[in-house]
């Protein structure tokens, strides 16, 4: 498999980064987050999510953010919604496009989400269907593609079977999510074949966790794949709440790194994604996660 010549980067920092953070965040700083992250050359931002703030305090200022944001033109700033209450309220602050999430783990959909994931589906389906009455693209995750932090492996089948319920009811892409940071290449690859038997290539992506230091090799077998959109983290932020010691997704700029390293064109701009990186760290009181970033930063100040 030749590898893919251009890779679309979707940008989680505002999210699923920040999401899981003790300290609150102000709308300010993730408006400028969002923003300077497009400014960049990201094209697709996640810049919220609709939750339940009781669960996610962090995303409890997601309509302020969209208020605020300055958008800019071929920019997508997807937000997570987990159901019809959350889907209107999305809509209600000017959300063009949303995403749903399913895990292929029982146990962590009824732990993360409060159900089964046959009733997942029956929550996303009016969802859905609204999306579609009202022009709004849904993306769809699937949690837990390899290992669960409850049930361990996951068979790659169950992920296909979800995978494919989830274009099948109207998602135009679904994103593979590696949430705990345990898989390695091999185990990537044999889940990406069970899944591509029933979801074409080009309607899948895949989202790492770097728990094990894992993330850019699976990505780079993911590529092998020809998966040619990979979700990613600027400066390492983030990790599943649910998921007890699980990493931080792949740094952005880490994955930027490799993809210019392959020659694969992103329209990312890899000095403007570190400085982005800092920005948000030194908001956050620590150094980036990403090692590219530390790099770049001591390189500069010798």
């Amino acid at each position: 498999m030749r590898l893919p010549a251009d890779v679309r980067m979707v940008e989680v920092g505002p999210r699923d980064g920040l999401q899981n953070e003790a300290k609150a965040v102000p709308a300010a700083v993730k408006i400028a987050l969002i923003e300077r992250l497009s400014d960049a050359g990201l094209n697709a931002v996640e810049a919220g999510a609709f939750v339940s703030p009781k669960w996610i305090p962090q995303m409890a200022d997601s309509a302020a953010v969209l208020a605020g944001l300055r958008r800019r033109p071929g920019v997508r700033y997807p937000v997570l919604v987990p159901n019809m209450r959350g889907f209107e309220a999305a809509r209600a602050a000017g959300a063009e496009e949303i995403a749903i999430f399913a895990a292929a783990s029982e146990t962590f959909s009824r732990r993360n989400t409060n159900c089964s994931i046959a009733e997942s589906f029956e929550r996303f389906a009016p969802v859905v269907a609204a999306a579609k009455r009202e022009g709004t693209a849904v993306r769809g995750y699937v949690s837990c593609v390899v290992d669960c932090p409850y049930e361990g492996a996951i068979a790659p089948a169950a992920v296909a079977d979800v995978a494919r319920r989830l274009i099948e009811l109207g998602c135009y892409e679904v994103s593979l999510g590696e949430t705990i940071g345990t898989a390695t290449p091999g185990r990537v690859q044999a889940m990406l074949a069970a899944v591509m038997e029933g979801v074409p290539r080009e309607k899948l992506a895949v989202h790492l966790h770097d728990t094990y230091g894992q993330a850019l090799a699976n990505l780079m077998a993911a590529l092998e794949f020809g998966i040619a959109v990979a979700d990613s983290s600027v400066a390492g932020l983030g990790g599943c709440p649910y998921a007890k010691g699980a990493a931080g997704n792949v740094a952005s700029e880490d994955v930027l790194y490799l993809l210019n390293g392959l020659g694969i064109r992103t329209g990312v701009d890899l000095e403007k994604l570190a400085a982005v990186g800092r920005f948000i760290s030194d908001e956050l009181g620590r150094e980036p996660a990403s090692k590219v970033a530390r790099a770049l930063a001591a390189k500069a100040a010798a």
